[in-house]
């Protein structure tokens, strides 16, 4: 038997409340350079301290042992759906976080805005982390000079700081298609390549977006120090069970940056626009609390400190984080889970493959007795190491969801 149909021939109606907080990258190791300690085991966290000793805690794998998951996968493993089997562009995500309906045959592209030398070579992957209204200014410009190639519309629009998304509209294209990101400084922009070499439809996309590359590039040629752009995650939209028929659970999505909101809404949560602060997202599950029975919340920056290497700013984002947390227990709900979609430690300034640790906080969920959470405690929880997609098959056990399985 398929185990996710035994899990739904288990299920039941609970009527339970539930909460994934995602921080974003959390995960991360101990080196000497940071007197072995993570910015989780640094960091004051007394309320985070006061969940640990009630709650269950462990690792979780997010892919596959050894495999470096990007934040699509990473996600959809959290969602419970196998990163191996349900495989998703990174442009799809965001073009749906940013609000953009998807038709059939469009190719969506992540993009961001970077700094190019005379020579075409990378210098700065992220242009500085330009501030988002340049970004809108240069998407604007770039959508009032390109507006179609051949055939294809093209569709710009900004997101946040230095990310913007392309949407090529046309037909007879499909992707997914190699990256236009040499992924590190130092290195040119890469040409786009057909994932498929058999598939005629995508090497058509492969085309446009070269196209496109030889229109957009003189355009910005001359601004400092967003002069050009890298492509990732070029794909078209597949179809993926929705959340609700594969947990009977009604979710909703409290993120701030569009790639989550995308993710969510790929497997059809509800996004609750409006909050930026996490203060703002716990406030934002009160109002609703009542109106849905899952709650996904993203923090961001944990991650995006990580990636910059910086210990201190990622410390000091869980502690911001930690100070948030009483206003989400104001209505505390049945059960709590604290993790994140992989780990990015501040020494690799990168995602990686290592664990992430988790805490599931429940009535059901016992004491592992550790004082913490962090990724030396969650090692000795009772939680183990598991695959992130069994994640949310946990909660609803704690949540009482689940029948018992035979005689």
């Amino acid at each position: 038997m398929n185990i996710d149909s035994l899990y739904s021939e288990l299920t039941l109606d609970t009527k339970a409340k539930m909460v994934m907080i995602v921080l974003d990258g959390i995960g991360d190791i101990a080196t000497r350079e940071q007197k072995y300690l993570t910015p989780l085991e640094a960091a004051k966290t007394p309320n985070l301290d006061a969940l640990a000793k009630d709650s269950a805690q462990g690792r979780m794998i997010p892919v596959a042992p050894g495999i470096t998951p990007g934040s699509g996968p990473g996600h959809l493993g959290l969602f419970g759906y196998d990163p191996l089997e349900f495989q998703v562009g990174r442009g799809v995500i965001e073009a749906l976080g940013l609000g953009i309906e998807l038709k059939a045959g469009d190719v969506a592209a992540r993009a961001n805005f970077c700094t190019l030398d005379p020579k075409g070579i990378v210098t700065d992957r992220r242009a500085g982390r330009i501030e988002t209204e340049v970004c809108e200014e240069l998407c604007a410009l770039l959508s009032r000079k390109i507006k179609k190639i051949g055939d294809a519309e093209i569709i710009i629009k900004p997101g946040k700081g230095h990310r913007f998304v392309v949407i090529f509209r046309g037909k007879g294209m499909e992707g997914p298609l190699t990256d236009a990101d040499p992924h590190r400084e130092g290195f040119p922009v890469p040409k786009v390549e057909a994932v498929n070499v058999k598939s005629a439809k995508a090497k058509k996309a492969a085309k446009l977006i070269a196209d496109f590359y030889k229109a957009a590039l003189p355009i910005i040629k001359d601004r400092k120090p967003a002069n050009g752009f890298l492509m990732r995650g070029i794909a078209h939209q597949p179809a993926i069970p929705l959340f609700v028929d594969r947990y009977k659970l009604k979710p909703a999505c409290i993120a701030v940056y569009p790639m989550y909101k995308g993710l969510a809404q790929l497997v059809g949560m509800k996004k609750i626009e409006g909050p930026q602060t996490i203060a703002e997202q716990f406030e934002c599950y009160l109002t609703e609390h009542a109106n849905y029975d899952f709650f996904f919340i993203h923090y961001k920056y944990t991650d995006m400190h990580g990636e910059d290497g910086n210990f201190n700013a990622k410390k000091k984002a869980i502690e911001d984080f930690d100070a948030a947390l009483p206003i989400l227990l104001k209505k505390k709900p049945d059960v709590i889970v604290v993790t994140g979609d992989h780990s990015t430690p501040c020494s690799m300034k990168g995602h990686s493959w290592h664990p992430q640790p988790v805490l599931l906080h429940s009535a059901t969920s016992g004491s592992d007795k550790l004082k913490r959470f962090t990724e030396t405690g969650a090692n000795s929880g009772s939680l183990s190491v598991f695959d992130s997609k069994f994640l949310i098959r946990l909660m609803q056990a704690n949540a009482k969801m689940f029948d018992k399985f035979g005689a």
